[in-house]
């Protein structure tokens, strides 16, 4: 269910493009871990009061379009969107484990994070949408 924010914060919510590599840039992504993945990510965004607003990603990444109150800093949603992310797909899929068993880390510590404020929101979806999710 989406977050409907309300008061000054629906006036004032920061729309941000996020962008994760996995470590090393593996390509260990298939359409059953994103389809689980987008659904942690939503969790986490709704522990922030946030809101994933549109998620996709191909084998080796995943793009984020997250509505999130100012009081949120986008450094601490993301490492708990990453840190949370890695962690329970880790250990829902085994299979994922054999390409990160020395460094117990899914994603590579850098990350993209980009203001949507001046681009219309559709075209930012848009784009996200037409990534090439694996089968």
């Amino acid at each position: 269910m989406p977050v409907v924010l309300a008061g000054p914060e629906a006036r004032r919510g920061h729309l941000a493009a996020l962008v994760f590599v996995t470590k090393f840039r593996h390509k260990v992504f298939a359409d059953r871990h994103l389809t689980r993945m987008e659904q942690i990510m939503r969790d986490v965004c709704v522990d922030f009061e946030a809101e994933l607003v549109e998620f996709n990603g191909e084998n080796n990444h995943v793009h984020l379009l997250v509505n999130f109150p100012p009081k949120v800093a986008v450094a601490r949603l993301v490492n708990s969107l990453k840190g949370v992310s890695s962690r329970r797909l880790r250990q829902e899929f085994p299979d994922l484990v054999r390409h990160y068993y020395r460094i117990n880390k899914l994603w590579s510590g850098s990350y993209f994070a980009g203001s949507v404020g001046g681009a219309p929101l559709t075209a930012v979806k848009q784009y996200i949408e037409q990534q090439n999710r694996p089968g």
